[in-house]
């Protein structure tokens, strides 16, 4: 008798436990179900590798990646091939062109964060960039903005393909012909003006003509004496102020 009222006892709190267990389930259910639609998608804090940002059409914005996992751009509606790029937001355009981004990355040998706007179907155009080499006998660093020009017909899958097609000749002789034609041209992008600290210690307002070539200097330098030079052609200095 004693054993059957046991048996009993334990079959009504089994029943009870299964009761509590069910209560249970439906009571987290609820809450995973208004977490993700009662409150609009209100969180204190989220713990992920990437965000993906889109429309409600499914059309990617922005991405938000840690370095391993870092969207590596897309230019016509199609995905540039995997590469090494730094942690940080990737943009993208209406027409799904990635148009820019913020990066960044940092560690006891290099350091840096850029903030790059990208022209319509190019490259960038407009940077704001710090950069950082920490070698031990001298570390090199600048930072400051950077504008540079590109074609407007010259696109960047175009740049792409011109490289590609010179890459398969295997013969490096031809393939830095082949960029210099592109860059006297003016195909390829040239910097056209600094504005900060550059990599000598010299602070102030850099600016170099169409084909890249330093023409005009304004700056501090080293010694804390100001600075101004005009250059010719072929960046070489013909006064000096």
């Amino acid at each position: 008798m004693e054993q059957e009222t046991i048996i009993r006892n334990l079959a009504s709190q089994v029943k009870i436990l299964k009761f509590y267990g069910l209560i249970l389930t439906l009571v987290v259910f609820s809450i995973l179900i208004y977490g993700f639609t009662g409150n609009d998608g209100h969180f204190k804090e989220i713990t992920a590798e990437r965000v993906n940002i889109i429309e409600r059409s499914g059309k990617l914005r922005m991405v938000i990646s840690n370095k391993e996992s870092q969207h590596p751009g897309i230019m016509d509606g199609k995905s540039f091939p995997k590469r090494e790029r730094p942690a940080g937001m990737i943009f993208f355009n209406d027409a799904g062109d990635e148009c820019g981004g913020l990066v960044y990355d940092g560690d006891k040998g290099n350091a840096s964060m850029t903030y790059s706007i990208d022209q319509w179907k190019n490259d960038q155009v407009m940077q704001l960039q710090y950069a950082q080499e920490n070698a031990p006998d001298k570390p090199v660093k600048s930072y400051g903005l950077k504008l540079w020009e590109r074609d407007d017909k010259f696109t960047l899958m175009r740049v792409l393909h011109y490289s590609d097609s010179l890459k398969k000749l295997n013969n490096a002789k031809a393939y830095q012909s082949g960029i210099e034609k592109l860059k006297s041209a003016g195909l390829l992008a040239n910097q056209r003006l600094f504005l900060g600290r550059d990599e000598h210690g010299e602070v102030g307002l850099f600016l170099n003509d169409a084909k890249g070539t330093p023409r005009l200097k304004i700056f501090i330098n080293d010694q804390n004496q100001p600075v101004i030079e005009t250059l010719d052609d072929n960046g070489k200095v013909i006064a000096t102020k």
